[in-house]
């Protein structure tokens, strides 16, 4: 007899870990670091608002309560695609 998985995965994104310089999070069976220098925007944010994010679309990251929007593509190369303005 073999044993079937009920039901699918609901955690395609995660938050693993915060920090003093930065974020870590799982999406699509990778992990990305978003250090606070190029993600300024959760520096300063409640922990369970950084932990309130969605995927959508298979690429898009939101947070609702923080009103910030990423592409997972962009995480990928961040000099490719910056982030932060000067």
């Amino acid at each position: 007899m073999k044993s079937q998985t009920l039901g699918k995965s609901t955690s395609k994104v995660e938050v693993l870990n915060i920090d003093v310089h930065g974020l870590w999070l799982f999406a699509k069976g990778k992990e990305y670091f978003l250090a606070y220098g190029d993600f300024p925007w959760f520096k300063d944010a409640r922990v369970s608002d950084i932990l309130n994010v969605e995927l959508h679309h298979e690429f898009h990251l939101h947070w609702p309560s923080l009103d910030i929007d990423l592409d997972l593509n962009s995480l990928e190369d961040l000099s490719e695609t910056p982030l932060v303005y000067n």
